[in-house]
């Protein structure tokens, strides 16, 4: 959706705002749907409870924004583009969650709950698991090397900058839904939270869930359909 309408001349190096607007909407409607981030939110919300949940949310949008920022400088299309560095990437990504749905299964009862939040979590922790997932996530590799370029206005220049200020937007969109699905996965886990064997159980739900989205990113190809769910 490229704008053709840019007076020559002038060059401002602004995302237009009717671009800006169909972006939001575009992106409302891809984020609306659960997809991996949404998984992967919510199966770390049981497994760790919400703040857990809202920590790996933050850490995943920091993780995407490394991409955003590969994306602006050129590097996301190359590597969108180079079988080898992508599936790296996305292997690298898929068994980092794997690892995680593992850990979250055998350690499961032993995190916080309401009866005993004692000894939670390490928040650094939280925030670099959550970093290293958003960062290899191919499908959103994928996205914003082919989504961003098309509501950008190249006659206005400034091409990275808009690339960037695309980018940021959709950060923004999916760090507020992102969280609503951390903060609903939370409450569910606090109302469970009064019987250990259930909150185990939360626990193993939430390593199968990450396992699950670990084996299905190893399977998305080198260009994947984009298909609605972040």
């Amino acid at each position: 959706m490229r704008a053709e309408t840019a007076r020559p001349g002038l060059k401002s190096g602004m995302v237009p705002a009717p671009n800006l607007l169909a972006f939001a909407f575009a992106s409302l409607l891809l984020i609306a749907v659960p997809g991996p981030s949404v998984l992967f939110v919510i199966g770390r919300t049981l497994a760790l409870g919400r703040r857990g949940g809202l920590l790996s949310v933050l850490g995943n949008a920091l993780g995407e924004l490394v991409q955003i920022a590969a994306v602006a400088l050129g590097v996301g299309v190359v590597l969108a583009q180079s079988v080898v560095l992508f599936s790296v990437v996305k292997f690298a990504g898929a068994a980092y969650l794997l690892y995680l749905g593992i850990q979250a299964i055998r350690h499961r009862g032993r995190g916080p709950t309401a009866a005993d939040p004692t000894r939670p979590a390490s928040t650094v922790r939280i925030l670099r698991e959550g970093f290293i997932v958003g960062a290899t996530n191919p499908k959103s590799i994928v996205f914003f090397v082919a989504v961003l370029p098309q509501f950008v206005d190249y006659p206005a220049g400034g091409i990275p900058f808009q690339l960037a200020t695309l980018g940021a937007l959709f950060l923004l969109i999916a760090l507020v839904s992102d969280s609503g699905w951390a903060m609903i996965a939370g409450t569910a886990r606090r109302w469970f939270a009064s019987s250990p064997r259930r909150i185990a159980a939360l626990g193993t739900t939430g390593g199968v869930m990450m396992i699950g989205l670990g084996g299905t990113l190893a399977l998305v190809g080198s260009a994947p359909d984009l298909q609605p769910g972040k």
